[in-house]
This record gives C-alpha cells, structure tokens and sequence, in this order.
C-alpha cells in the first residue's frame, strides 16, 4: 500500500523495485493518489499497464492517513506491507518482512528504513537516528512500526482498531494500538528499504516539527501505557525513553549548552571541560556501538559530534514549537516535502 501526493519524481522507481523482488507469492500494489497536482496519476497508470497488479485509487486530497484507510478497505489479502511512495526496497527485502508471519503470534514486523540519498551534511546525520529497534525487538517493545517499510497483518489492524486519524503518527498510533491488542511485533533488520531524507534545515525542520507534534499526540493518547505493568517493557522502557530522550532531553540540552557557555568567562572551564570530554565520548562510544550492530562503517559514528552541536539544536527548536502548538490546541497539517529523487537504485 502506498499513499501517494505530488509524487511524480519518485513514484515509478519505487514501483520498480517492488517489482525486482525475490518474493514468489501473490502480490498486489495498491496506490492511493490523493488529490496529487502533478503527473504521479500519470507515470502509475504507465506502469499499471505493464503490469496489472498496480491499481491505482484515487481522491482529492484528504491526507495520508485516510489515503491509507481507503487502500486497506480495498486490500483483497490478509498480510498488509506499508511502503512510503520514495522507498525502494532491495531484491530480498519483501520475503524477509514477510517471513515472520509464518508464526502466528506475531502481528506485524518492522523492516528497516535507511537513508539512501547520502549526499548532504543533513542526511548524513538522520542516517545514525535510524540505528535503535534491534534491542526493543527482543523485549516486544518497539514503538513504531515505520510506515516507510512494514507489513502489518490485516485482521490485527481491524482488531486494534484501524488506522487512527486522531494523531499526525499514523504509524505510531497504529503500532500502540497494537502493543495494546496483544501483538507481538519484531524487527527484521535484514528487510532494508532506501528512503529519501530531507536534504536542508528548512524540510528537515518541517518534517521533524511534524515528527514532534505527531509523537507528543500519540505519547498523550497511549499515557495510559507508561508505567503501566500490563505492557512491561513497553511501558517501563522505551515510552518513558520516548518521553526523556525524544522530547525531553532534547528541549532542555540547548539550554544546558547555553548555559555552559555563559559560565565559561568566570572560569568555570577547567570544571566543566571533564563534563562535557565524557558526554561527548559516551556520545561517540553509543554511535560506534549503533554502527556496529547495524554493519555500518564505524566511521560514520564521529557525525555524532557536529550533530551534538549544530544538528540537535534545531531539533531542539522542532520540539518547543510541537509544545507549544499542543499547548495552544492549534491544527497541524500534515506537511508534504519536495521529493529530489536522489536515493540512487541498489536493488
């Protein structure tokens, strides 16, 4: 299932690569175009008539979350796999995401979303946010299941409820919900997709305020869960992370930073440089341990330290703004970034 708005520049190739896989079953790719001003109507139609098991839907524009609703009331097959319209899944991706379901208990699996389009200092730096659910998989703790790269099966969405259009996280609201009927869910980190990362301040800062605002809606929807000893994990663990480490920790480092630095003409220096030698090496240390569970390059882990210093703070802004919008009871739109079509094909 793909929900699609403006995606002209990046539809066809992800279709493609949906096509190049290993998977031998039926296959059937639902896409919703809502209300799009450009030709994605235009270059799906091309492929579906190469190939029929595309079919396009169509509406005017209502956003993602009821373009996903109307694919799932049209999805014919039991096992739903969610694909963001830019995401280009590798040739072994599908019967990896897929291969979980073969138990019975589990109700819906997380693949893993990496960033593709390598090119920018920007993206550079969200390719080492992406590095964090091997551990929540081996105590059912995760807390989103990313829509980017998914597969859900269809009856457990019924039974938690469908697809929610209360929050701007559809995917998180979703995988609560879930956690909250008693699915299990697991990460397949093998099942890679390759997705576009914004690739300057100004969309990283709008889709991260989206982001923000979507996660504090669902953390306040679900609070019932926190520290709630029906959900162990779940609730003593990566909610409360989600709640310290997203939100909290990252609103108030900028102003720690701030207030360090003020301190330093009074010659506090020699007394805080221990500080911030360990916070900054303990930073570094976590990015090589990410980098390794995740057979990245352990080079990549010293982005860590320019995103301490000029990338956090703008996340630092994205946060606030998401408070204060909450506060203020002010609507949100959903926010949709311009595609560059820079995620190169590697399946």
């Amino acid at each position: 299932m793909i929900a699609a708005y403006n995606e002209e520049k990046v539809i066809a190739g992800t279709l493609r690569s949906l096509f190049s896989t290993d998977y031998s079953g039926e296959l059937e790719i639902i896409v919703v175009d809502d209300g799009s001003r450009d030709q994605t109507a235009a270059e799906v139609e091309g492929v579906a008539d190469v190939d029929p098991r595309v079919r396009l839907l169509r509406q005017e524009n209502r956003g993602k979350a009821r373009a996903l609703q109307r694919a799932l009331a049209a999805a014919r097959h039991g096992i739903i796999v969610f694909v963001d319209a830019d995401t280009h899944f590798q040739r072994d991706t599908l019967p990896l995401l897929l291969e979980p379901f073969g138990d019975e208990t589990i109700g819906a699996v997380s693949g893993h979303a990496k960033v593709g389009n390598l090119r920018t200092f920007i993206a550079r730096c969200q390719s080492l946010e992406y590095l964090d659910r091997r551990a929540y998989t081996r105590w059912n703790c995760i807390t989103v299941v990313p829509g980017a790269i998914s597969a859900i099966r269809k009856a457990a969405i019924d039974r938690a409820g469908g697809l929610s259009l209360q929050t701007l996280a559809e995917d998180t609201d979703l995988t609560l919900s879930l956690h909250k009927d008693r699915q299990r869910i697991v990460y397949v980190p093998q099942a890679i997709g390759w997705t576009e990362a914004p690739e300057s301040v100004r969309t990283l800062a709008r889709q991260r305020f989206r982001w923000a605002y979507g996660t504090l809606q669902c953390l306040w929807k679900h609070r019932d869960m926190i520290f709630n000893w029906n959900y162990r994990a779940l609730g003593w663990f990566s909610l409360p992370s989600v709640w310290f480490f997203q939100i909290i920790l990252v609103a108030v480092t900028p102003v720690v930073d701030l207030l360090l630095l003020a301190s330093l003409p009074f010659g506090a220096w020699s007394a805080v440089l221990p500080f911030v030698i360990t916070f900054l090496s303990m930073d570094v240390i976590l990015a090589t341990l990410a980098c390794i569970l995740e057979r990245e390059p352990i080079t990549r882990a010293w982005r860590i330290l320019p995103m301490r210093l000029i990338y956090r703070p703008m996340l630092s802004y994205c946060i606030w703004k998401a408070i204060f919008r909450a506060i203020k009871g002010a609507w949100v739109s959903w926010g949709k970034l311009e595609r560059t079509a820079s995620v190169p094909v590697r399946a």
